[in-house]
């Protein structure tokens, strides 16, 4: 639906910056199917194959926090193109390691090169539209992330059962090609956000207002929730149903697609309800209900898949209001506040790991809907105090 006198949206920028965001995410999660494989090939333990996930995290938030930076003083294209074909390079780099340290090595320097690109995709979407816009713009653009779970991991394992966890490796790396080609065709004439001769440079502190740390305060909350079942979804199948590794697939796909058809309704109400904090809060509360649900009431696999569907559903809803909101800065600073969005997603991440590993070992899988219960309700009750 187009809103009424509203400039035409940016197809073909939103596509590219798909595409980019797809192979950002594909860089790190279609491992998870080759861990075991992995640890064979390079003569190393489970553990520290596992930690390159850890590794390519740390990686790309710091890179996202100063590409962010980076690209409000000398504009977003060195950025948008020289980050994915970085991916690219490095992605080749993984694929001819051959020793444990090599592959973290590249492991790491994709992960910087995700985060030199994410966040500035997300600046740049929002730079090519009207307010009114950003909520479904940016839902476009983070629907690449969710496509990696239902299409990027199962086509790996195919893929893989040919090629091996190397040749997975090659392919991502020509996605990363595809994608840094999409961003060249469609930014080449834009002015990129580079600072104009003899203004004032941006600096950190005008982009760390009160409301905007309480934005990305929000997104830490945001990311646990979604991390917890993200992360520990399957795992929480396999031990409750005794399910086998083939068993959680269609689970899994339905997880997904609970996410993009999630991410892409709340780009919808970010633009057409008036308070964008408000549809985050209500989506964060309604999450922590169903976490409560989710995790402990587990009368059959049916029931827990579709109660799996709906948290992700209702999760995914508050992420393109809060992008949208984040988004609503001068364009001045806007690099940066969604490249410390991007690192502070990174932190929520990090933390979903270490409370869900914790949890786990503490109360088991029971704990989880009481923490994300929690952590939810915490995200809420940000949205709906301080100044808008």
């Amino acid at each position: 639906m187009v809103l009424p006198g509203a400039p035409p949206m940016p197809w073909a920028l939103l596509a590219a910056a798909c595409l980019g965001m797809f192979a950002a995410s594909c860089s790190g999660t279609t491992r998870a199917p080759f861990l075991l494989d992995m640890a064979r090939d390079l003569a190393t333990s489970l553990t520290l194959v596992a930690n390159l996930m850890a590794m390519t995290s740390i990686a790309w938030g710091v890179a996202s926090m100063a590409a962010g930076a980076g690209s409000d003083r000398w504009g977003r294209k060195p950025f948008l193109i020289g980050g994915p074909l970085g991916l690219a390079l490095s992605m080749l780099g993984v694929a001819q390691g051959g020793t444990y340290w090599e592959v973290a090595a590249w492991a790491t320097a994709a992960g910087g090169c995700s985060g030199a690109f994410t966040g500035v995709i997300m600046a740049e979407a929002s730079a090519r539209t009207i307010d009114r816009q950003r909520g479904r713009a940016l839902g476009w653009v983070m629907a690449g992330q969710s496509l990696t779970l239902l299409i990027g991991v199962p086509m790996a394992a195919w893929i893989g059962s040919y090629v091996g966890w190397r040749g997975v490796n090659v392919t991502v790396a020509g996605i990363a090609l595809a994608a840094a080609l999409g961003l060249l065709a469609t930014t080449w004439r834009s002015g990129g956000g580079a600072r104009a001769r003899g203004a004032a440079a941006p600096s950190l502190r005008a982009a760390m207002s009160g409301p905007v740390v309480r934005l990305l305060t929000m997104g830490i909350a945001e990311r646990v929730c979604y991390g917890l079942t993200a992360v520990y979804f399957a795992t929480f199948l396999q031990s409750t149903y005794d399910l086998s590794l083939r068993g959680v697939v269609l689970p899994l796909a339905l997880f997904a697609g609970g996410n993009i058809l999630g991410t892409v309704l709340g780009g919808q109400l970010a633009d057409r309800l008036s308070n964008r904090l408000h549809t985050f809060a209500a989506a964060m509360a309604g999450s922590s209900v169903v976490a409560l649900a989710l995790f402990l009431y587990t009368p059959g696999l049916a029931t827990s898949v579709a109660l799996g569907f709906l948290y992700v559903f209702t999760n995914a809803i508050a992420r393109p209001s809060l992008m949208a909101a984040l988004a609503n800065v001068p364009d001045a600073v806007r690099g940066t506040v969604l490249g410390l969005n991007v690192t502070s997603a990174s932190f929520g991440w990090l933390g979903a790991a270490a409370l869900g590993g914790w949890m786990m070992t503490q109360f088991g899988f029971a704990g989880f809907g009481p923490l994300a219960a929690g952590v939810g309700l915490l995200g809420a009750g940000l949205a709906l105090v301080g100044r808008r």
